[in-house]
């Protein structure tokens, strides 16, 4: 995949089209996704609930994973797929016009969002599959 550049605003075409406020929105949102999982999965291990109901922590798991790499990679999914960049404050994504850099963005994101849930998946069904 060959990734764009642009000077303008630190945007990187598939690689960064987030700044400080929106990283900062998504490591918050991504703490409280896993903070979520966990006390959901104390909570049906001391309820003894069926092993299959473990399966809801896959959710909050999932977006929590989603959500810290944005935050890592600088680089929001959403925006992605909608073709949009946010260096300033938030709630004024600016719209990318560029074809070449909506489609590497949206290849990204997709390529992040299959890996986050799959790590997602692996925990969930390790858990699913625990005799506790």
């Amino acid at each position: 995949m060959q990734i764009a550049y642009s000077d303008d605003d630190g945007y990187r075409a598939g690689a960064c089209n987030i700044g400080p406020e929106e990283i900062a929105r998504r490591r918050r949102a991504g703490l409280i996704g896993i903070g979520i999982a966990v006390v959901l999965a104390i909570a049906l291990v001391v309820l003894d609930a069926p092993a299959w109901t473990r399966l809801i922590v896959f959710v909050p798991l999932a977006g929590g994973f989603v959500s810290l790499e944005q935050a890592r990679r600088r680089f929001c999914a959403a925006f992605a797929l909608a073709g949009f960049r946010n260096f300033g404050p938030l709630g004024e994504p600016e719209q990318i016009t560029d074809d070449g850099e909506r489609a590497t963005d949206r290849r990204a994101a997709i390529v992040m969002a299959a890996y986050c849930a799959a790590l997602a998946l692996v925990i969930t069904l390790a858990f699913v599959a625990l005799p506790v």
